[in-house]
């Protein structure tokens, strides 16, 4: 069993809890919520959690809170936009660093020179390159750039 990242996770909550930082105590607690979650249909296939398992979760979690921000912001609702950015800014110091856009156009020219030309599997096996340390939009608009 790999659960190095659940593990850091609960340790910080409760270095939040201890020292009383609240919001950072409320999202952690909500990402270990979420990871349990996973690792309940994970174990119930018949593996095990990983880390990678995980991070899988973290950025499913950053992504909701970024299509919020965006949401909140077209709407004027500052507030509600600025809460958001303060757990995504949590939530992303558990994520490894993200790709830069020319680092996944190079990795999406890779594998379309490696022979695949159609767009979803072009998307599919640049996804699988980048692996949760890029967004799957970026990666779409790296992709569709290079494939016109």
């Amino acid at each position: 069993m790999n659960f190095m990242l659940l593990e850091k996770l609960q340790s910080d909550s409760i270095e939040a809890l201890k020292i009383g930082n609240k919001q950072k105590l409320s999202v952690l607690r909500m990402l270990i919520s979420e990871v349990k979650n996973s690792q309940i249909d994970i174990v119930a296939a018949g593996k095990e959690l990983t880390d990678d398992d995980a991070l899988k979760v973290l950025a499913k979690e950053l992504k909701k809170r970024k299509d919020s921000i965006e949401a909140y912001s077209k709407a004027g609702r500052t507030d509600l936009s600025e809460a958001e950015e303060a757990e995504a800014k949590i939530i992303g110091e558990y994520l490894p660093s993200q790709m830069t856009e020319s680092e996944i156009e190079k990795i999406a020219s890779d594998v379309i020179a490696e022979g695949a030309s159609d767009f979803g599997a072009v998307m599919k096996a640049t996804m699988a390159k980048v692996q949760g340390r890029a967004d799957g939009k970026i990666v779409s608009e790296a992709v569709k750039k290079l494939l016109s």
